[in-house]
């Protein structure tokens, strides 16, 4: 039974947590408007304006060299800081389709979602995606719809493209006030005010606020608004009252309904009322489920899901730091820890936590937060640590790759540094790689084609690796499980050319076709072909 005091406290510490993963379509504004919930915060000073280049400032969430050059998030990262009394996780997730694998993942750490939009385009293509994987989890979505700068489609269009592409209830919790050149911000329609910033403090610093309008009939609405974008608010304000969608919290829990923002990430407008209504509004720590049973984050005992692995954060150490979600319990800097799947104890005297590329050291967490773990090899994407029960958390698959290359190396003596570095490189759960059961060339499989791109500069920068990526008739992958080890046999002999292992020694079948595929699932059905497999699964 827990003790009175220990359960007051985990109680009022997992209550007042926030972890939440920010996603988009590509250029609907995310990073920007990661860096400008940062500066609300109070995390950061100045935000690194992504066209800066002549001062060398770059996203904080962008840390990857080759993120820097093209202006992309090509991999999570995650920030911890504090805002009105809440500790906040954000989580902030690749845009690109190739990369959506990782994306995935961080969504599995996350207790709610935070989703951008760009007001010229609406629902876009990967909007679409991500929004599905959330629906898989009944994940609680914000919009925040961006780009209010710029000219672009009115609120009530976007309202009905929302409806209407994500199959989710649309209720607007702020309004815009005109669009474009006439922009002249938002009205939020839960507290029933209408903030104004700095405009000179738009573009980096930490945002002022100059004037405060507590309501339609303040008197200053028409003085700084102007008659006719007063009375346009009042009217849209009254129309939304009688037709739109009341926000209800049940609705939005349970992944029925999403409360939407309006503003312009880049001139600070909206900003704080969306941040104000994440740690209003988003859900705390909720249970989990593991392989023997729920969890529930009030527990006495720790638990914590390891849902991403990252390389070489900081290239002077080469370092590999796990990504560990706080699941249930008190974690405190030191503390002995099991690795089940390795059936042994773990240190955790330097866990840390995170600001994008930054770090400092962890005395304690609580359910929801995001510690890191430095790594040397012996924990993998999907892992459960705990303090004494043997669970293990799942619904963190490896996703069979739909590209293949294979790897010529183009200095054979570098031939252990590119073990090493595909090794470390693809426990990230991005890239995987493949060794040929007859032998031969290894073999690069992703989701996205992007991938190789990332993989190829990474090695070369990382490890001072150049490799060339060959391309391969290959299109489809399968992971192979059987009951019986003599039908397993026998399809290797017959089918070697086609037979790969991964990095964790699970046998693949890769195919030609989508027919081939089909086919030969046909003709051996003693044996699953699965197209995921959970990432702590053992080959035992």
């Amino acid at each position: 039974m827990q003790n009175a005091p220990f359960l007051a406290e985990i109680k009022r510490e997992t209550a007042r947590r926030r972890t939440f993963a920010i996603i988009s379509h590509p250029d609907a504004g995310k990073t920007t408007l990661t860096e400008k919930l940062l500066l609300f915060g109070g995390a950061i000073d100045m935000a690194g304006a992504i066209k800066a280049k002549k001062d060398g400032r770059h996203a904080t969430s962008d840390w990857m060299a080759i993120e820097r050059e093209r202006g992309i998030s090509v991999t999570s990262s995650v920030m911890n800081f504090d805002f009105n009394g809440y500790a906040i996780n954000l989580l902030d997730t690749p845009g690109h389709q190739d990369f959506s694998e990782d994306t995935y993942r961080v969504l599995t750490a996350a207790d709610s979602a935070l989703m951008v939009i760009d007001s010229a385009k609406g629902v876009e293509v990967q909007t679409k995606k991500l929004m599905d994987v959330c629906r898989l989890r009944d994940t609680p979505i914000i919009t925040f719809i961006n780009k209010l700068d710029r000219d672009g489609r009115s609120p009530l269009e976007l309202l009905d493209d929302i409806e209407q592409s994500l199959g989710i209830e649309a209720a607007p919790l702020s309004w815009p006030i005109g669009m474009g050149k006439e922009f002249k911000g938002v009205y939020d329609l839960r507290q029933a005010h209408l903030r104004f910033f700095d405009p000179q403090a738009g573009k980096g610093t930490r945002p002022r606020e100059t004037v405060v309008i507590q309501g339609l009939e303040d008197p200053s609405l028409a003085e700084l608004l102007g008659n006719d974008s007063a009375a346009d608010l009042r009217r849209d304000v009254e129309l939304l009252d009688g037709a739109g969608y009341p926000f209800v919290m049940e609705h939005y829990l349970t992944g029925k309904q999403t409360p939407v923002f309006f503003g312009s990430a880049i001139n600070n407008f909206g900003v704080k009322e969306l941040l104000e209504a994440v740690v209003d509004l988003a859900p705390g720590p909720r249970p989990r489920t593991a392989n023997l049973r729920e969890v529930s984050p009030l527990e006495e005992q720790f638990s914590g899901l390891v849902f991403k692995i990252q390389a070489n954060m900081d290239a002077a150490h080469r370092d590999r730091i796990a990504f560990v979600r706080i699941c249930s319990g008190q974690f405190n800097r030191g503390m002995k820890l099991r690795h089940h799947r390795l059936g042994k104890d773990i240190k955790t005297s330097s866990a840390i936590l995170f600001m994008a590329q930054e770090r400092c050291g962890v005395e304690e967490a609580w359910p929801g937060d995001i510690i890191g773990l430095p790594n040397h090899g012996t924990l993998n994407v999907g892992d459960t640590l705990t303090t004494g029960e043997p669970l293990r958390f799942l619904g963190i698959p490896h996703f069979a790759p739909e590209h293949f290359r294979r790897v010529y190396l183009k200095n054979p003596f570098k031939a252990k540094q590119l073990e090493k570095g595909l090794t470390q490189l693809s426990e990230e759960g991005a890239i995987q790689f493949f060794r040929p059961v007859n032998g031969g060339a290894m073999l690069l499989g992703a989701v996205g084609a992007l991938q190789f791109e990332v993989i190829a500069q990474r090695l070369a920068s990382e490890y001072a690796v150049d490799i060339d990526l060959l391309g391969t008739t290959f299109n489809a992958a399968r992971w192979l499980f059987a009951e019986s080890k003599e039908q397993l046999d026998k399809l290797t002999r017959e089918h070697s050319d086609a037979l790969v292992t991964d990095a964790a020694g699970h046998l693949v079948m890769l195919f030609t076709s989508a027919w081939m595929m089909e086919r030969t699932i046909e003709l051996w059905k003693a044996i699953r072909f699965e197209a995921t497999r959970e990432c702590a699964e053992t080959t035992e």
